[in-house]
């Protein structure tokens, strides 16, 4: 005797009925129960089942699939559509019910959509080159005393030796420059566009969406290829292949050319224009060598090669090369980056990819998740709160026949009713807030109209919707005996609040989680905002020097100061608050041999520490009284730590062919570059031939807009062909809290809307337990209760519950919250505040929400209580 367990699959042989010819029924059911049973003997029970399945969709064929006429059931149509008659008159009969129902879901849709949109945004990252997925960059692993760190940056003969003795794995290798900003120049008309100068195969490589001219347009070296936007900005409509304009002064070039704009999820969004990459190499010094990594490989791997494969072998390509005074003792180790990852997945420890972006895909895909959770339990809770309301009509239904599988029918008909009419409110509201969402999360999404991908996503997600909201009513509801119900003895009882207070539970434990997890981003801003900067951002302002102004400098700086606007002014190599440069290659008396040594230098002129106000604390600052400050270094305190030194003034540096520097003082550590992270040793020196950057320092008492109009005219008397450019040093030390400031706002933003629906369901519940218990709080009127008293009667309940949810939220919001904030070198501590703050705030919403209903109710006079129905 076979146990149940050995007969085909019930489901598949219903399936298989259901679609099947009825003639061909008997002969295909006893050839399939034979073969299942042959399939056990002579394999295992699990792979007959399987291919029992396998077999049942085999005859999914026009010979075996009965007219599709005889699936059409005129009864079901019926039923179905009576089942949405009575769904849209309960709508229309408890409108204020209808109201939290469908604005809840509207709202939790939303939340849904919106991200949805967001993380395929985030996932589509670079899929406009089409072979995004055989493109990578060259980054390169380097060792500095135990510690590897991961760059991007090459060397100027790379590209040329993965060509010659690596060719066979790549279709393409391409050198690149990175983006950067030039001045482009048409007759009188000169804009500053964002560039980029790549070898001529680029175009074809990153497969440029051409509009006019050909992706061939760099072959020669003195072309152009521009985007559309700078195309209209200089040329209007007019065609402007083969026209002339220059870059920078410095080249002459021919527009053979103009794709459209590269879309802000693109690795190479803002790209303005793209150039040849021989006009950028013949500007550059001669004396570059492997050790000089300035610029960017990428690589397009060959068909049928492995990125793997080719990411194997190139390993070794610059350790056989470079020598040890180019970087040899550093183990410089070569692996591609896929572009399809270079987005998401940036972040490196010890030359391994720990994840980046894609932990905020994550975070707000849960987010997502349970905000639409919670519309879901408001739809449950309020369902099933009512059930004595439907309970007659359940017992009716059973007395006259339906089955149990009906009602449950019904029930979800009425969900998905629901969940559609949402859905459609949910689009509306998408519609009208996703400007703001976009400034927000600074994307540029847009409803998908015209993808059908979105609309059939759409489809399912009202379904899942509709079955997540309706599927515990539907079962509760269902299974209501029609004997107790119709004589009137049926009662819920405690137990059957449960299921609502655990969802209640549930609701607000999630909600109070993301107010914490909201605050402590925003206070994990704020500590690293008020981490001493070491130098002074106020009124300070940098401007390219271009031209004259870079040649005749002290003229200009004079010029400037008797303005009677400007405090100081001086030049540096970059923006104080964007040092990356490094060298290496340094010798100190105590240095450990075979220390793998590594300094942020920066060039400057002399007056640039008093024009950024930074803190001498040893020695002093550069002077032009002193002729030998030209071979003299000012390091911060963090080198001085690096180096071991105990009175680092005098000592001195060997820098090989650059000379022997000595220290003449120490500066108090400044942040140039990630605010998170410890400070690196730094060395200033002086050079006026490489820094470009004007540091410009205005006085207290000025007008900025008067201020920046003085010194516009003293720019354009030295440099009047280029545009007068700046950029306040406060707004780029800012840019450096983006990411966190725009996770917090969006952390925020749905923090909110799930307290909203939260409450939302709250409210609902509240009004219905008033309704309820509407002669119980007459006859407490009458024997002389008071309001307060009743308020405290309908309150202490909800306010239960509310703090459940909090004992739970806060020990899972604080394990998230540690976790998160180990990503940060310098972090704030887990403050018993932010706890305390959310779980007070959640009580208080509670209590607003609760109030309303319960006040109301206890204000009624209770002779209309007491009135029989």
């Amino acid at each position: 005797m076979k146990s149940l367990n050995q007969y085909p699959p019930q489901l598949a042989q219903r399936f298989l009925h259901w679609f099947l010819r009825d003639e061909l029924a008997e002969e295909v059911e006893g050839d399939l129960e034979e073969k299942f049973y042959q399939n056990i003997e002579e394999h295992s029970l699990a792979r007959a089942r399987r291919n029992y399945w396998y077999q049942v969709f085999h005859y999914l064929r026009p010979f075996a699939v009965r007219n599709l006429s005889t699936f059409y059931n005129p009864t079901h149509y019926a039923m179905y559509r009576n089942y949405f008659k009575i769904g849209w008159r309960n709508i229309l009969k408890h409108k204020g019910y209808s109201f939290i129902n469908i604005s809840g879901l509207a709202v939790g849709m939303m939340v849904a959509i919106l991200i949805g949109l967001w993380v395929h945004n985030e996932l589509s990252f670079n899929k406009y080159h089409e072979n995004y997925d055989r493109i990578a960059w060259v980054m390169q692993n380097q060792t500095f005393e135990g510690e590897i760190k991961t760059g991007r940056n090459q060397a100027l003969q790379l590209a040329p030796e993965l060509r010659e003795n690596y060719g066979t794995y790549f279709e393409y290798v391409v050198m690149s420059s990175f983006q950067q900003g030039r001045i482009l120049r048409k007759d009188d008309k000169a804009l500053t566009k964002t560039g980029i100068f790549m070898e001529a195969t680029a175009p074809e490589m990153l497969t440029l969406r051409m509009l006019s001219g050909t992706r061939q347009g760099l072959v020669e070296p003195n072309t152009i290829l521009l985007s559309e936007s700078t195309a209209q900005a200089f040329f209007d409509d007019s065609d402007p292949i083969d026209e002339i304009i220059q870059i920078a002064d410095w080249f002459t070039v021919k527009v053979t050319g103009v794709y459209e704009d590269f879309p802000q999820n693109s690795s190479f969004a803002g790209a303005e224009f793209i150039a040849p990459w021989e006009l950028y190499e013949s500007g550059l010094p001669e004396w570059l060598s492997w050790g000089n990594n300035w610029f960017q490989t990428m690589v397009q791997i060959a068909e049928h090669t492995e990125m793997s494969q080719a990411s194997a072998a190139i390993t070794d390509a610059k350790k056989k090369r470079v020598t040890e005074d180019e970087g040899a003792r550093f183990n410089p180790e070569l692996f591609l980056h896929p572009m399809s990852r270079v987005y998401l997945h940036s972040d490196f420890e010890q030359g391994v990819s720990v994840g980046g972006r894609i932990q905020y895909v994550w975070l707000f895909g849960i987010i997502g998740v349970f905000v639409l959770l919670l519309a879901c339990i408001n739809f449950m809770n309020l369902s099933t709160a009512r059930s004595e309301k439907r309970a007659k009509e359940i017992g009716v239904r059973k007395a006259i026949g339906s089955l149990r599988s009906q009602l449950i029918h019904q029930f979800f008909t009425e969900s998905m009713l629901i969940a559609a009419l949402s859905f459609v409110v949910a689009i509306l509201l998408v519609w009208l807030i996703l400007p703001a969402f976009n400034e927000v999360a600074d994307k540029e999404i847009s409803i998908l109209w015209s993808n059908p991908w979105f609309w059939l996503a759409g489809l399912g997600f009202v379904l899942l919707t509709g079955i997540l909201a309706g599927s515990y009513p539907a079962l509760y509801l269902s299974s209501l005996k029609a004997v107790r119900v119709l004589k009137g003895t049926f009662r819920t009882g405690r137990m059957a609040a449960l299921p609502r207070k655990v969802l209640v539970v549930t609701q607000f434990a999630v909600s109070v989680s993301l107010i914490i997890g909201t605050l402590i981003v925003f206070q994990q801003i704020q500590f690293v905002k008020n981490r001493p900067i070491g130098y002074d951002i106020d009124r300070l302002f940098t401007v390219p020097a271009r031209g004259e102004v870079n040649q005749r400098f002290n003229a200009f700086r004079n010029d400037l100061l008797q303005t009677g606007v400007v405090e100081e002014v001086a030049k540096s190599e970059s923006p104080i608050t964007r040092m990356g440069t490094t060298n290496s290659g340094l010798d100190w008396r105590g240095k450990v041999p075979g220390m793998q040594d590594e300094f942020v230098t920066m060039r400057i002129s002399h007056e640039f520490g008093e024009t950024v106000d930074w803190n001498i604390v040893e020695g002093r600052d550069f002077s032009r009284d002193f002729a030998t400050d030209s071979m003299g270094f000012v390091i911060n305190e963090a080198a001085v730590e690096y180096m071991g030194f105990d009175d680092p003034i005098g000592e001195q540096m060997d820098w090989g062919e650059n000379g022997i520097y000595t220290i003449i003082g120490v500066v108090e550590d400044m942040i140039t570059q990630s605010p998170y992270a410890p400070v690196r040793q730094m060395i200033f020196f002086i050079d006026y031939d490489r820094s470009d950057i004007l540091n410009i320092k205005l006085k207290p008492d000025v007008s900025t807009q008067q201020a920046l109009a003085d010194i516009e005219s003293v720019y354009k008397k030295f440099d009047p062909v280029n545009p007068f450019e700046y950029n306040f040093t406060d707004e780029q030390y800012a840019q450096k809290f983006s990411t966190e400031i725009r996770v917090g706002k969006l952390s925020g933003f749905f923090a909110i809307l799930a307290i909203f629906i939260s409450c939302l369901g709250l409210f609902g519940l509240a009004s219905f337990v008033a309704e309820r218990r509407t002669k119980e709080i007459g006859i407490r009127k009458v024997l002389g209760a008071s309001v307060a008293n009743l308020w405290q009667l309908l309150s202490k309940d909800f306010l239960g519950l509310i703090l459940i949810a909090c004992l739970l939220a806060i020990p899972l919001a604080y394990y998230f919250a540690r976790d998160w904030l180990q990503n940060y070198e310098y972090r704030t501590d887990l403050n018993w505040w932010v706890f305390a703050t959310a779980a007070l705030g959640a009580l208080l919403v509670t209590l607003l929400t609760v109030s309303y209903q319960t006040i109301k109710a206890s204000t009624v006079n209770p002779v209309k209580s007491l009135r029989s129905e």
